[in-house]
């Protein structure tokens, strides 16, 4: 029998970890210098950051900020390396606003607070329901604002639209098709007869208007930004609708969809704003002046309902044919189906390709340029490069621009994250 001299009657406390495990260093080694073509790979980069920061840093630093032309520019700097940034706070305006009368700046700035405002609610939970009123008034006010004239024509344009609707509720439950077909009909007929009628007595009785501002006066990332929202919204019903129909059982109705998103995926879109500019005016009556920017968010609508509608049918696809058939054992409608079973479910899958289509839709509004449109880039390419002050200044114009794409495009991509985040059911 063996005497133990001592005996612990706890547990050692634990010991702190290596300091080559924690910490900063364990950091670098795990992720930088983790191996040695890691280790390469790291020293390359940050050399080349060194040497793009080595250029840019300055360039920005000694940046001219004031003066009246490119050549002033130059004679500040006196051979320093520097960027002549005063043409973007000579042309703002331009670059922003394009030709629109700087009287009616106010305008547009307030079009972008009452779209903040109706996104609101759209965008995110547990805001005021007042807000919605916003939401529905926006796209006709905002038109209203931008553009100028008589109030009522826009107002009268929503109530055409609610006339529409109250059709639709009295039609649906006998047929979703001769509902849809009936409000469409009320919608046209009221547009086509009332309104230009109701129009004139109501602006002869209240006056309420604004000065008209003509299309070609719109231009900057103005324009830029009209063609992204209002394009990416009226798109997104239109590709999930084209889903839907190519997915539908009648033969009609699905080739009708087949044909029109592979026509449309088959054709460049520059190809379509050509149209837009120039084809679509032979097929007008004579005399019919038909708005181009009008034509303009049909072609780039029409471009990207067509790639939505096949995001959206791989979301549909990848639900399990169980969905279907527990909706069908409830005795749900079709419509009732895809409102509450089916499209939330396609929906959340599809929200990264969803994403992805809006952002490069949102970047290929400046292709407008090509068909004389004086968009952002028109307006660098055009009136500020070729007006004798600022000829030959490129980068600061076109980084401009680049920053301002990105930031309104970064925005729509973290808040995708953060609706995956939102919408994230699993616990993975």
């Amino acid at each position: 029998m063996t005497d133990a001299s001592f005996v612990r009657h706890e547990a050692l406390p634990p010991a702190p970890p290596p300091a080559s495990e924690t910490g900063m260093v364990h950091w670098l080694r795990a992720n930088l210098f983790s191996g040695w073509i890691n280790s390469a790979l790291t020293i390359l980069a940050i050399l080349a950051i060194y040497a793009l920061l080595a250029r840019i840093v300055p360039w920005v630093g000694n940046g001219v900020w004031a003066a009246e032309s490119l050549t002033q520019c130059r004679e500040v700097l006196d051979g320093l390396r520097g960027g002549c940034f005063a043409v973007i706070s000579a042309r703002w305006h331009q670059l922003v606003f394009g030709f629109y009368p700087s009287e009616g700046y106010w305008r547009p700035l307030l079009s972008f607070v009452l779209l903040c405002i109706a996104l609101a609610p759209v965008l995110f939970d547990g805001l005021p329901k007042a807000l919605r009123i916003v939401t529905l008034l926006f796209p006709f006010v905002t038109y209203w604002l931008i553009w100028g004239g008589p109030l009522w024509s826009p107002m009268l344009v929503l109530a055409a639209f609610g006339v529409g609707y109250l059709v639709y509720e009295r039609l649906v439950d006998r047929s979703f098709a001769l509902g849809f077909v009936g409000g469409a009909a009320a919608l046209i007929l009221f547009l086509v007869l009332l309104h230009a009628p109701l129009t004139d007595l109501l602006a002869g009785i209240v006056p309420l208007a604004l000065p008209v501002v003509e299309s070609r006066e719109i231009g900057g990332f103005l324009i830029n930004f009209i063609l992204g929202t209002t394009c990416i919204t009226l798109s997104l019903p239109i590709g999930i609708a084209l889903a839907l129909g190519r997915q539908s059982d009648l033969i009609v109705v699905r080739w009708l969809s087949v044909i029109f998103i592979e026509f449309i995926r088959g054709v460049p879109l520059i190809t379509l704003l050509f149209v837009a500019n120039v084809v679509l005016a032979y097929f007008l009556p004579p005399g019919t002046t038909f708005d181009l920017i009008l034509r303009v968010v049909i072609m780039i609508t029409l471009f990207a309902s067509a790639y939505i509608a096949e995001v959206v049918r791989g979301g549909l696809a990848a639900l399990p044919r169980g969905q279907y058939e527990a909706a069908d054992s409830l005795g749900l409608t079709y419509s009732q189906m895809m409102r509450f079973i089916i499209l939330p479910q396609a929906l959340k899958i599809s929200i990264p390709g969803i994403v992805n289509v809006a952002i490069g839709l949102f970047k290929d509004t400046t292709l407008v340029s090509v068909i004389s449109m004086f968009d952002m880039i028109g307006m660098i390419r055009g009136p500020i490069l070729s007006s004798t002050e600022w000829n030959g200044i490129y980068w600061e114009l076109f980084g401009f621009a680049a920053v301002l794409f990105f930031v309104f495009c970064y925005a729509i991509s973290q808040y995708s994250q953060y609706l995956e985040q939102k919408l994230k059911t699993d616990h993975r």
